[in-house]
């Protein structure tokens, strides 16, 4: 954490937003801030299911269950987040495409983030390709976090409303996702104005596969605790 933090205050547990109000935020000149999420290929997926083929009887073959493939869910400018980080306001939004690569939907309740503890701040770039970072505005130095991140990894946060990703060839697949006000920034220094963020990825998801009728694209959700 910033210097400016008084870390003994501090229970490991608590979130980045109950921090808030032991932090002091430092001034910056009037860039406003546009997060792009970084890349996530979710391979600890859990899914709800599991398909046998039954036999009939006398029948001598085996049964055979689905193994359903992970989602990826990666950066994407557009469309642009609405709210961006600025002197007025401490929290962004992100935006990421999610992709199914599974011949059925996938419901998505709730993802599983990574501590906010340093080094696992963001990146910051000077372009939405993510390819030219910005001097001074590392993952050590940039307080760039999922909102509501605790001390420890894989905090689980369930989603306002439940995203259906469609099956593979689906209109509404892939999913364009704006998560409203999840990135928080406690301090963020001059050297990050005007960036592009990458933000840590999500240590997991809790999703289940199945039927459902897929989200349209593009799409808003939150968490909020």
């Amino acid at each position: 954490m910033p210097r400016d933090v008084r870390r003994n205050e501090l229970t490991e547990t608590e979130s980045f937003r109950e921090r808030l109000t032991r932090v002091v935020f430092r001034s910056w000149r009037s860039k406003t801030i546009a997060i792009v999420v970084g890349v996530f290929l979710l391979g600890g997926t859990s899914y709800g299911f599991s398909w046998a083929i039954s036999l009939a009887s006398g029948s001598n073959a085996e049964g055979l269950a689905a193994t359903p493939l992970a989602l990826t869910i990666v950066a994407t400018a557009s469309p642009s987040p609405t709210h961006l980080i600025s002197p007025a306001s401490s929290t962004a939004d992100a935006v990421v495409k999610i992709t199914n690569p599974n011949p059925f939907a996938v419901t998505i309740t709730a993802v599983d983030l990574p501590s906010y503890n340093s080094p696992s701040w963001a990146t910051g770039y000077s372009d939405s390709g993510l390819t030219t970072a910005m001097a001074g505005c590392t993952n050590t130095t940039s307080t760039v976090v999922w909102d509501y991140s605790t001390g420890t990894a894989g905090s689980v946060h369930t989603l306002t409303t439940p995203l259906v990703v469609g099956p593979s060839g689906n209109a509404n697949n892939p999913l364009y996702v704006t998560l409203t006000n999840d990135v928080f920034s406690s301090a963020l220094p001059a050297a990050c104005e005007g960036a592009y963020f990458n933000m840590i990825p999500f240590t997991g998801i809790v999703a289940t596969g199945g039927s459902g009728t897929p989200t349209t694209t593009p799409a808003t959700d939150a968490w909020t605790s």
